[in-house]
């Protein structure tokens, strides 16, 4: 019984796996190359940074209900927050862009927290 349980979960984490690497991405400022676990993360300290859920800048999903469409590009907010993205990117590269092996888009020295700190409007 137990052993059918472990099963079960590896069988499922396995599906759970395979679904993460076919979402649709609608990556136009970050790398399109960015892990879903980085990617994640960085909307995670997003979130943070202006005291906002997902639901701030992307769309609902027109047909699971409560739910969101990340690719979508339906939310104004969400190309709002593009802008803000390449703003912190572009200060980074040209001001504090030291060690070049990391890429530019994953540089903290200026962060959304920066000017926003937990406001959704800085």
């Amino acid at each position: 019984m137990v052993l059918t349980g472990i099963v079960l979960l590896v069988v499922s984490g396995m599906a759970a796996t395979k679904l993460d690497h076919t979402k649709k991405r609608n990556l136009k400022v970050l790398p399109k190359d960015i892990s879903d676990e980085k990617l994640d993360s960085l909307m995670q300290t997003y979130n943070k940074a202006l005291g906002v859920n997902c639901a701030f800048c992307h769309s609902p999903h027109a047909s699971i209900k409560d739910s969101l469409d990340y690719a979508l590009d339906g939310n104004p907010m969400k190309e709002e927050g593009r802008k803000m993205i390449q703003l912190t990117i572009d200060i980074n590269k040209n001001y504090f862009h030291y060690d070049k092996t990391i890429p530019a888009a994953y540089l903290n020295a200026v962060t959304c927290i920066t000017c926003h700190r937990g406001e959704p409007y800085p």
